[in-house]
């Protein structure tokens, strides 16, 4: 049973990274449109990674995931979110 359950989990992550575009680093620009340097990117990288690690820790619990399921699962959530 316990192979079912992280068998499924890992469907679901192979298919929520295929439907994910955009990333942290993607999404890393300032006002005026360029890329964000030094200080400013690795504040706003650590912003979206702890906003990508509660929205996965969400989407774990709203799927019932425990145990290692749940970290491989949030793992590879954040790790896709990131980019």
């Amino acid at each position: 049973m316990k192979t079912l359950a992280i068998a499924a989990a890992f469907c679901l992550i192979a298919g929520s990274a295929f439907a994910q575009g955009a990333t942290c680093k993607t999404n890393a620009k300032g006002s005026d449109g360029k890329p964000l340097a030094g200080a400013a990117l690795n504040s706003y990288m650590k912003k979206c990674e702890n906003d990508a690690k509660s929205a996965c820790d969400k989407k774990a619990a709203a799927q019932k995931l425990n145990g290692a399921a749940k970290n491989s699962f949030t793992t590879k959530c954040v790790k896709d979110s990131v980019g």
